[in-house]
This record gives structure tokens, C-alpha cells and sequence, in this order.
């Protein structure tokens, strides 16, 4: 069985520089891309403010909106609270999403980061899929403690026999460096699977640093592809990550 995982940034709705709101063009590339399982960061919940002030503002979450173009179980879980609203990470899956769950990982009263955990319904009988959305902080020391807090959760919840997949907004700029996830938990950075090195996706429209990664458990990495060109080139900050994969996980 092959799936393919999307992630991305949607920078609560607007281009790089916020110079306007594209998120009903970001609806129809994720749409279009045909990924099963889509892992969003800094998606809108509710701002009020910016419902009076843009035309064609969703009337319902933005992960709400994202998911009834393709028909996707969804899950949200904000981590940043202010006056007008909200916003947070999201994960939207083409399968039922059995139980979802978030963990608040901030290390800081500043930067407000949180995990999203989903348990997805994989077809033809198989285990459960675990599929975890972060956005980790800025500085060093935050993403040091954040990078124990998700591979602690995984060992917590993620029986060792299921696959799980991690994806998101990494805020990790350093190419050659390797994190728990690869050391403790010995999962496979997509890019890094396929091409050697971890995957530019930073800023949108020339990548340089390689903030947004897919990592993965279970699954023989097929392709891994940012996108940043003609419909993706200028709908968010960051550039989209695509990963296609096939299911090798055999329960032991």
C-alpha cells in the first residue's frame, strides 16, 4: 500500500509577507496534490478581526475549510490564544481519524507550540496509523527539549509494533544535525532517505533552510519533493513537502 503525506506551513491563510489572503488557493493544491494524510502548522481557528476585514474569509475554521474540499476526517488543536481567536496545527486524513489528542510542548511563555497527535484507520485491516503535527520554537534550547517531549510522547502512546509518521514546521535550520527522532527513535527524515541531505523548504519562493520535515516509521520513502512552483509558488511563507511512501510494517 502507498500513501503520500503532505506538509505545510499555511501561515494563517496569506502568501509570504502577508501581502494577501490565499487560502482558498492553498485549499485546491493540497486538493490537487492527492496527498492522504495532510499535516498543516499555524492554521486559523477563529480571528474575528480578520473575518471583518478580508472578503471570502471562511465562515468556519480554516481546517474546516481545507478538509470539506476533499472530504477529510480532520483534527485541530490550538496553540496560540489571543483576543480575536486562535490558531494552531492541523491534520487532515482521506481516512477516519479514530482519536485525537493535543500536547501543549511550550518551553517558554513567549513562543505558545503545541503537538497534535491523530490515531488514523488505515484500510485492508492494518494497524493503526500515528500521526503527529508539530511546530517547534525558534531558539536552539526550546527545539532541544521539544524534540524529548515528541520522541517521550511517541514512546508513551506509539505502541512499538505501528507505524507513526511525524511532520511539521521544525524551525531547525541546521542541514547535517540529527535529532531523537532519527537517534533514539530511529525514524527516516524523508529527504534525507532519498537524496542524502534534508530538504530546503524556507522561504517559499527561494528555499535555503530546511524547517519543514517529514519523518517516518514503517514506510519505504518512494519520493520526496518540495513544492514551490506554479500554483504552490506563492501561498504561504513556507514551501508545501511532499512525501510518497509504501507501507512495509509488518506486526511483530
Amino acid at each position: 500500500m502507498k500513501l503520500s503525506f503532505l506538509t505545510i506551513n499555511a501561515h494563517k491563510g496569506f502568501s509570504a509577507l502577508n501581502k494577501r489572503f490565499a487560502l482558498p488557493e492553498l485549499r485546491e493544491c493540497v486538493h490537487t496534490s492527492g496527498a492522504d494524510i495532510v499535516f498543516m502548522q499555524e492554521v486559523v481557528g477563529q480571528n474575528l478581526r480578520h473575518a471583518e476585514k478580508y472578503f471570502g474569509w471562511p465562515a468556519k475554521p480554516q481546517h474546516e475549510y481545507m478538509a470539506e474540499r476533499s472530504g477529510f476526517s480532520h483534527a485541530y488543536g490550538k496553540n496560540a490564544v489571543y483576543t480575536a481567536g486562535h490558531h494552531g496545527n492541523a491534520i487532515l486524513s482521506r481516512f477516519p481519524i479514530l482519536h485525537s489528542e493535543r500536547l501543549d510542548i511550550s518551553t517558554n511563555r513567549v513562543e505558545k507550540r503545541g503537538l497534535l497527535y491523530a490515531r488514523v484507520q488505515l484500510p485492508e485491516k492494518k494497524p493503526p496509523l500515528h500521526c503527529v503535527c508539530v511546530h517547534l520554537g525558534l531558539l536552539c534550547a526550546s527545539r532541544r527539549r521539544q524534540f524529548a517531549k515528541i520522541r517521550e510522547f511517541i514512546q508513551r502512546v506509539v505502541p512499538d509494533t505501528e507505524p507513526v509518521i511525524v511532520a511539521g514546521d521544525f524551525n531547525e535550520w541546521r542541514k547535517n544535525r540529527k535529532d531523537e527522532l532519527e537517534t533514539r527513535l530511529m525514524m527516516k527524515d524523508a529527504g534525507l532517505e532519498m537524496y542524502g541531505r534534508k530538504l530546503r523548504t524556507f522561504p517559499a519562493m527561494l528555499p535555503a533552510l530546511p524547517l519543514d520535515r517529514i519523518y517516518l516509521r514503517g514506510f519505504k520513502v518512494l519520493k520526496a519533493q518540495v513544492l514551490n512552483k506554479g500554483p504552490w509558488r506563492d501561498i504561504s511563507d513556507h514551501a508545501a513537502f511532499l512525501a510518497e511512501a509504501e507501507y512495509v510494517w509488518e506486526p511483530q
